[in-house]
């Protein structure tokens, strides 16, 4: 997949195309679902596929108290993109100059000039230009003007649910619920971050962790301990990992990502790690003693052991 950060590096011939736009925070399954769309008629059509989307969510710069926090870092989204098949995405930065941008310069800079667009797929509530007062009819109005089609694609909804959005998956998240994240994302939630010195209780314990930094990519679930995986240059461990601020001990971070790799002994550190999370297996709480601590650390890797064997 070929990535274009700004319309200035579109270059010229990219067209003709079909087109989806969107935030695509945590290429989700509604977002694949309007992907897979767009390229079965860019293959019926012998078009290309590009997706449209932005650095940040708008909010961030239009409402930053109402903009929720992002599923994965801008790295991590095109990454997902880029394993759907599609040809290209562009990569906007929303700024305060595309955030002026009139509705109709929007269409005509973006999706005719630079893409030359002859099919435009995009959600039901869909919104656009300066202030958001573009919608989907103007979009059909438009591309009447300019020729291209454009196709609102269903929501996805499992059966008996409701759709499924990036918010549900911020709430699932929130739960500990990484499962039932997994199963909307169609991908494992994932952190991802450089592995930093700690305080080296793991290891007087028995069990080292890998600590990820504050500043890792990717939305962190609730605190407890999961089972999953830690993938360091390729290579996917099976891990037992705990988030949160270890209540057992003071002085510890918030929302710190520990590690344990099953089985194995790695010197990770300084290294940049993905960390999975496949299931959770419990909360965390505060041990009364450290003998307490260590039995529950170890049937934790058990229970981690039977789950990621499964």
């Amino acid at each position: 997949m070929k990535t274009f950060k700004g319309l200035g590096a579109v270059p010229a011939g990219i067209g003709p195309s079909v087109v989806t736009i969107g935030k695509f925070d945590g290429v989700h399954q509604g977002h694949r679902a309007v992907i897979a769309r767009a390229r079965g008629i860019a293959e019926e059509r012998e078009l290309a596929t590009i997706v449209v989307t932005f650095d940040r969510n708008p909010l961030a710069l239009l409402a930053p108290d109402k903009c929720p926090d992002a599923l994965v870092s801008v790295r991590q989204k095109l990454e997902l993109l880029a394993t759907t098949g599609v040809d290209a995405t562009l990569l906007l930065p929303f700024d305060r100059a595309l955030a002026s941008v009139p509705a109709t310069e929007f269409v005509e800079r973006v999706l005719v000039d630079a893409l030359d667009a002859k099919a435009v797929l995009v959600g039901s509530d869909f919104r656009y230009g300066a202030r958001g007062a573009g919608d989907v009819p103007l979009l059909i109005e438009l591309g009447a003007k300019f020729g291209f089609t454009v196709e609102v694609v269903d929501d996805v909804r499992p059966a008996g649910e409701r759709r499924v959005s990036s918010t549900w998956i911020r709430e699932l998240l929130a739960e500990g619920d990484v499962r039932h994240a997994t199963e909307l994302l169609g991908h494992t939630p994932t952190v991802t971050g450089i592995v930093v010195h700690g305080a080296a209780r793991g290891r007087e314990l028995g069990y080292p962790t890998a600590n990820l930094s504050p500043e890792s990519e990717g939305l962190i679930p609730a605190d407890g301990v999961y089972a999953g995986w830690l993938t360091d240059a390729g290579t996917r461990y099976p891990a037992a990992i705990s988030v949160g601020d270890n209540p057992t001990f003071q002085g510890v971070a918030k929302k710190q990502v520990e590690a344990y790799v099953l089985d194995r002994e790695l010197d990770l550190y300084d290294h940049v790690v993905d960390v999975e999370f496949v299931e959770r297996i419990r909360g965390m709480v505060a041990f009364t003693s450290i003998e307490a601590l260590v039995d529950t650390i170890r049937d934790d890797v058990e229970r981690s052991r039977v789950i990621l064997a499964g």
